[in-house]
């Protein structure tokens, strides 16, 4: 099989498009022939940074295509399925980036006939996120469906990223009432076709004074993609007993929380990842976002906004580079047959 691989850490330039022998799965686990293979923000700062735990890891975490083969305890009836995967490369070597993978059995999702291996490989690591920053409010659901957000006020902090529009999506779906915020018109106009209810532009203005506008009484959750930025929006804007979600401090601003306000509004500040968010929440998370997929929750491209850029294989390394500069929307690698 035709494979992406790296083996030492570095710039994309460190990518490389190999002959690798055809994985076999093991026990509990399926191989899948992947379509599209997504990238993510953690899938370049392991290939700049993280200690590589093999000598030679094919990256990317998540993923969209059909299982080709099972492991024993797996049921064979599995094969076939399409499906969409996340997680492929945490504390493996076998991630998506490549024509076949090896996950256990349980992170490989049915994606029902008629979604995209695009939309598939969209969900992963931004909807398991938007999930987990969703369903850890003190006085909030755990898990989410529709009507399980009725009468809450989500903030999405930068609606247009992957996670934000994830975020809007699932919120939505749930019966919240949504609002994100954005650095400008073009984002604007994304997340709102994402389908944030109101959008407000953080760089102009009071936004503060907007969202109270929207939320009187206080926003119940924010999802925080900008910690350190945000966080005096966040508890000028947030309801007694709210909580802030925070999965990642892009700009890398120190965190200075008002700690008399926060401790005033009994503030929760929830930290999260999945890597460690443990078994039962990541289980949970899946069977949640699988079935806003069923019902046609968490569609993507441009009309929805999340715009796709695309690449093949080959170029993988320029997926990255994308990536790393910043590109709205999703990031995609299209696998050859």
């Amino acid at each position: 099989m035709k494979a992406v691989v790296y083996r030492g850490n570095g710039g994309p330039d460190v990518l490389r498009l190999v002959d690798r022998d055809l994985p076999a799965p093991g026990p509990g686990e399926v191989r899948v022939r992947v379509a599209v293979s997504g990238v993510n923000p953690a899938d370049v700062q392991a290939r700049s940074g993280a200690a590589l735990r093999f000598p030679e890891v094919t990256p990317h975490l998540d993923g969209a295509g059909v299982i080709d083969a099972v492991g024993d305890g797996v049921d064979r009836s599995r094969v076939g399925q399409r499906v969409w995967v996340f997680l492929a490369a945490a504390g493996r070597p076998t991630g998506t980036a490549a024509e076949f993978t090896v996950v256990p059995a349980e992170q490989a999702v049915p994606l029902p006939d008629g979604i995209g291996f695009e939309v598939g490989a969209s969900l992963g690591v931004p909807a398991l996120t938007a999930h987990r920053a969703l369903t850890v409010a003190e006085d909030g659901p755990r898990r989410l469906r529709p009507g399980a957000l009725d009468g809450r006020v989500v903030l999405a902090a930068g609606g247009a990223g992957a996670v934000g529009h994830a975020v809007i999506q699932l919120a939505r779906w749930a019966g919240a009432t949504v609002i994100a915020t954005v650095s400008g018109p073009e984002k604007a106009r994304l997340a709102a076709a994402a389908g944030a209810h109101h959008v407000i532009g953080y760089r102009a203005g009071d936004p503060a004074a907007g969202i109270r506008a929207i939320a009187p009484d206080g926003v119940d959750i924010v999802a925080e993609v900008a910690l350190g930025a945000n966080l005096a929006l966040d508890l000028a804007v947030l309801r007694t007993r709210g909580t802030i979600s925070t999965y990642a401090n892009d700009g890398g601003k120190p965190v200075e929380p008002d700690v008399m306000r926060a401790m005033v509004l009994n503030a929760r500040l929830q930290f999260l990842v999945l890597y460690t968010a443990g078994p039962d929440v990541r289980t949970a998370a899946a069977e949640d976002v699988a079935s806003a997929v069923r019902d046609g929750a968490l569609p993507v491209g441009e009309e929805h906004g999340l715009p796709l850029r695309r690449f093949p294989l080959d170029r993988t390394a320029d997926a990255h580079r994308a990536v790393e500069g910043g590109a709205v929307g999703k990031v995609l690698v299209d696998v050859p047959d």
